[in-house]
């Protein structure tokens, strides 16, 4: 989904880790209202202590070569064969060293077969002259070639051919003899000996190419321009990885990073934003075909008279579709239909209406959650280019300022990163919430409680970061109360953090805490003690004042009729209690 613009962007940023949501932030827990006391410290192992170790490995051309010769030797070296024939297995079994060495110990002699590698070498005969097979000339010995079959060839012939094979893409790795009937390999020994140096290079290339496109453990980088590959454990958890151009993609279908939606869920929503099915939803709801030539027509003006364009030029009654020419005064004149009213009630018009009720319905159920999805797109661009601005240009500035190294400003560039991360992670919220059952409405209350509750508090962190701190940037000389600024946007850094891990392992276990009938007070409960508490190491509950943003979600009152919703820690008690069970807060 991600656009060239956002790719572009992110090119020009440091790279973001991968993971937000896991462990620890290294920072302490004092009674301030964020829970942030003055022994924060700014050293990068504290602000790297939480991240998760990765499970992939970034790849440049030249660790993708090394990569490549290396199990090229390997199997050379196990199979004592020579490394053209051992790339030309790899190859064949997609770079799979342990596939290669299972069929070549299960059956050497078909696997021989099929990649085209002769037990034995065939010499060429050994005579003053040869004739070509190709152009039929006849030249010395010296001027010969072959492959390990022994069909002899001139040099310009196998140039051609070469050249020919190369020139049409990559299948020019599987080349073999020339002959017809023969099925000898054409191996990279012989491309580097008859072919010139362009020929070679783009040969080359393609082998290298190959190596990523065909091993089904890495593949390329989908930004712009990016010449990275991504090499991944396969099975070990999430499948967003952040590449050295700092471009975050999901590693399984190639989309920008997405976590915690799944896949399917994207595909889904990429393919809805792209498809023609909402423009047919649009003229459904808000046109109505001419009784005569039968196109959709919106109405624009307030008259009920319409008329169709040429050639057609069919006038008509909007409301009962009926010719114009039938219509007047008798009729309830020019904005109202005394036939449309009558066959109204007696039910003529239901069925029509009833379908453009619910595709106007559905227009603008679609439309409140690509808005919003879009909103958090930009929004997400916008912090890029100023979290590139502030590594670049503001925050030697604000040290010069306000006579702090910037060793000691790192939270002002942690505090932008989450919002990034945070953007991303609530645009994909919202084609979750799009593909959420209608029916399951205590897991839509509980999602959308989470989803306010998590965007409200990124509102505050961003609300701080660009618009509070531009008061210290505009500044002439240092301001006595930077620190306290400092503590208040670390805290709320850590209170955002937390509140986006609540959304995240909610959305990625299914929302399964929460039940869908009678239990519903029982999951939310314990699904509030997992998530909502936001207990910090010293086991105190963080606090946050606010109320989510205009964005539709619903505000911290947790009214579903069994739970109420603490106005201290945010923890969902049982309506029967007075006390706030996690922090004996009274209600």
């Amino acid at each position: 989904m991600g656009s060239e613009e956002d790719m572009h962007d992110a090119n020009d940023v440091q790279s973001v880790e991968d993971d937000f949501y896991t462990g620890e932030t290294g920072m302490g827990s004092e009674d301030d209202d964020y829970n942030f006391g003055d022994n924060y410290s700014d050293d990068s192992e504290d602000v790297t202590s939480h991240r998760q170790q990765q499970n992939y490995t970034i790849l440049s051309e030249a660790d993708i070569r090394q990569h490549q010769d290396e199990n090229i030797n390997r199997v050379s070296t196990v199979l004592s064969i020579p490394r053209y024939a051992a790339c030309i297995l790899l190859r064949h079994y997609n770079w799979s060293i342990s596939r290669v060495h299972d069929e070549w110990f299960a059956d050497e002699e078909h696997v021989r077969k099929a990649v085209g590698l002769l037990e034995r070498t065939v010499e060429m005969l050994n005579a003053r002259e040869l004739t070509c097979g190709i152009c039929f000339e006849n030249y010395p010995c010296g001027r010969m070639s072959s492959a390990s079959c022994g069909h002899p060839f001139c040099g310009a012939c196998w140039r051609g051919y070469i050249s020919t094979s190369i020139s049409d893409g990559p299948g020019c790795l599987m080349l073999r003899c020339p002959d017809p009937s023969c099925g000898a390999a054409v191996g990279q020994n012989m491309i580097d000996v008859l072919t010139t140096g362009e020929d070679k290079e783009k040969y080359s290339r393609y082998l290298l190419r190959s190596y990523v496109e065909d091993n089904r453990k890495i593949k390329w980088c989908p930004a712009p321009g990016c010449e990275f590959a991504v090499e991944f454990v396969i099975g070990s958890g999430s499948y967003d990885v952040c590449c050295s151009c700092s471009y975050s993609f999901c590693w399984n279908c190639a989309e920008e990073a997405h976590r915690p939606v799944d896949c399917a869920t994207v595909a889904k929503w990429i393919l809805k934003n792209s498809a023609e099915s909402e423009n047919m939803n649009w003229i459904l709801a808000n046109s109505k075909p001419c009784p005569k030539c039968k196109r959709p027509i919106e109405k624009n003006q307030g008259c009920m008279h319409i008329t169709c364009t040429p050639p057609c030029k069919f006038e008509f009654c909007w409301l009962c579709l009926g010719p114009w020419s039938e219509h007047g005064e008798r009729t309830g004149g020019f904005y109202a239909c005394n036939r449309y009213e009558s066959a109204k009630q007696e039910g003529a018009y239901d069925e029509s209406e009833r379908r453009r009720e619910m595709a106007k319905n559905s227009l603008e159920r679609y439309t409140h959650y690509y808005e919003r999805w879009a909103t958090n797109q930009s929004s997400r661009q916008k912090a890029l280019a100023d979290l590139h601005s502030m590594q670049t240009e503001k925050l030697e500035k604000l040290s010069d300022t306000q006579s702090q190294p910037e060793s000691q400003l790192k939270f002002i560039i942690e505090a932008w990163l989450q919002i990034v991360e945070c953007r991303r992670v609530l645009k994909w919220t919202y084609a979750y919430g799009y593909y959420l059952p209608e029916h399951e409405h205590a897991k839509r209350q509980f999602f959308e409680y989470l989803q306010g509750e998590a965007e409200s508090g990124l509102e505050r962190l961003h609300q701080c970061a660009e618009k509070e701190l531009q008061v210290y940037l505009d500044a002439e000389g240092p301001i006595t109360d930077f620190n306290d600024f400092r503590t208040k946007l670390a805290g709320l850094t850590s209170v955002t953090k937390n509140y986006f891990e609540n959304l995240v392992r909610a959305l990625e276990t299914g929302l399964k805490d929460v039940g869908t009938s009678n239990n519903q007070a029982t999951c939310s409960k314990s699904s509030s003690s997992k998530s909502l508490g936001n207990k910090s190491k010293s086991g105190k509950v963080k606090a946050v004042a606010g109320s989510s943003s205009g964005s539709g979600a619903p505000s911290r009152s947790f009214d579903d009729g069994n739970l109420w919703s603490c106005d201290r820690c945010t923890y969902a008690n049982p309506r029967s209690t007075t006390t706030c069970q996690m922090c004996e807060h009274h209600r």
